[in-house]
């Protein structure tokens, strides 16, 4: 089994040392927080490393995953790679391009695996559809909508909603779709008067000609995750939350131009429920698979910047109110 450590004791980090300390070897935690590093070294048995570089020092160590604010990722990432440790950065992958791409090319020239934590990619209704996509069992995506809002977060205070949730969409739109972004044409807003963007409402438009449209804020006193996919033979829902399928279909019989108001339509909806499975385990153990196969992971550091390019683009027009050709 592979020693692995968590740099970051947030609400994120604790959930990957909760999974690693299940299907690896968990051998040690940084944080600055003396009080939450006590609290969750003593839970999983580990040592707690102030300083993360002392946990990085440690021979012993294979691979970290970095959970810290967004602002904080390019340096811890870039000095574990630099010790030559294999590295799962949570997204947005440090949040600018540059330094992003330096990130990728470090990691190379070091010979360790850089993968980025878009956990939707890991959901298995992602996956499950993305199959049948290829399969032509939909016929051919026109469109997809997704819609991801709920209540603010108040761990969130390094950027806007499109970095933090208006991402995931777009990674996963680009997954099932297979194809680059071609424009991105986005309108944004604060009402709170926050410092970030709270809502957004952003259209990508694809090589392949599928238009999608991502629908993104903090202001919702609910919680949606949800993507529609509007196909040749079928309409299709994506439910992330409870892992569920829908596929939606009708047939038109002979119509009596006399009585409009009963249309010979017939309607066939079925739910398909898979499997249901943790996103997050299964994106750690791609991880770890990825370090012991040497193979790339799902979500390598050059997918992590190709999505991250998308949401700078998305900001970018939400700012000056125009399309953003890639």
């Amino acid at each position: 089994m592979l020693n692995v450590g968590v740099i970051g004791i947030g609400m994120m980090g604790q959930n990957h040392a909760r999974v690693y300390s299940e299907i690896a070897n968990l051998v040690g935690l940084a944080d600055q927080n003396e009080k939450v590093l006590r609290r969750f070294s003593k839970r999983f048995k580990v040592r707690g490393y102030e300083d993360y570089n002392e946990l990085l020092e440690s021979p012993d160590l294979d691979a970290v995953s970095v959970c810290t604010p967004t602002t904080t990722h390019f340096k811890i990432v870039n000095d574990a790679i630099s010790a030559k440790k294999h590295v799962l950065v949570e997204k947005p992958m440090g949040g600018e391009l540059e330094k992003a791409n330096k990130l990728v090319a470090n990691a190379k020239k070091k010979g360790v695996v850089l993968a980025v934590g878009y956990i939707e990619r890991y959901n298995p209704i992602v996956g499950f559809t993305k199959s049948l996509i290829e399969k032509g069992q939909f016929g051919d995506v026109i469109s997809i909508s997704s819609r991801r809002v709920s209540s603010f977060p108040s761990r969130i205070k390094d950027v806007g909603v499109i970095l933090d949730l208006g991402i995931h969409d777009i990674d996963v739109i680009r997954y099932l779709l297979g194809s680059k972004v071609k424009s991105v044409y986005s309108l944004a807003g604060k009402p709170n008067e926050a410092e970030f963007e709270d809502h957004a409402n952003i259209l990508l438009e694809f090589e392949n000609e599928v238009l999608a449209h991502v629908e993104v804020n903090w202001l919702t006193p609910m919680k949606v995750r949800r993507v529609s996919l509007t196909c040749s033979k079928n309409f299709v829902e994506m439910d992330y939350i409870n892992q569920i399928l829908q596929v939606s279909s009708s047939t038109i019989k002979k119509i009596d131009y006399g009585n409009l108001y009963r249309i010979p339509q017939e309607y066939s909806e079925r739910k398909i429920q898979i499997e249901r499975s943790e996103p997050l385990k299964n994106e750690l153990t791609d991880f770890l698979s990825a370090i012991e196969f040497d193979r790339e992971p799902l979500v390598s550091g050059e997918e992590g910047v190709e999505t991250l390019k998308i949401a700078h683009a998305a900001i970018r027009s939400s700012v000056s109110g125009k399309k953003v050709t890639i």
